[in-house]
């Protein structure tokens, strides 16, 4: 089987794993959940994105890396990360939380969006090996951030159930 193959044939079964997980044990909590909650929960998976800095660190990856891939990855992984924080930092100012929460979720998709990009540009699926111990975050971290900035968008769009005032 080609290193290009078995790349692909992780990234989509990374996916499928995601999916049936999150189907089965954590879309029915955060969909039971308040918004403000769900996101903050969202937001927190979110905050470990500075892990993303390991793209460009010398020894983890091969020098082979391509840097048009792996210095955008890095430095916007980095920044969804600390978006995600101020979010989890600003819980107390509503307004401002749910600023940082529109912000990560739309810098973190639009990253992971051009992350995808640029790896076919510069045919990174059939150069894998290169990636070294971060094989791992493109196959099994990549598609769970994906899968929550979707459920991030979708809880933030879907009309919210009207509140009886109770007397």
């Amino acid at each position: 089987m080609t290193t290009q193959l078995l790349f692909q044939l992780h990234l989509v079964l990374g996916y499928v794993a995601w999916l049936l997980c999150f189907g089965v044990y954590v879309w029915p909590k955060l969909k039971a959940m308040d918004p403000f909650d769900a996101q903050r929960a969202i937001a927190t998976l979110h905050s470990f994105r500075f892990f993303g800095l390991v793209f460009i660190l010398p020894g983890v990856v091969s020098p082979e890396l391509p840097a048009s891939f792996a210095v955008f990855a890095a430095w916007a992984d980095f920044a969804t990360g600390v978006l995600a924080i101020l979010a989890l930092l600003t819980a107390r100012v509503r307004p401002v939380f749910w600023l940082f929460v529109v912000a990560f979720n739309v810098v973190g998709t639009t990253d992971l969006l051009l992350d995808y990009y640029h790896a076919i540009q510069v045919g990174l699926p059939a150069h894998a090996g290169e990636l070294g111990a971060t094989y791992a975050i493109p196959v099994i971290y990549v598609p769970l951030l994906m899968i929550t900035h979707v459920t991030a968008f979708y809880l933030l769009l879907r009309p919210q159930p009207s509140r009886v005032p109770s007397y």
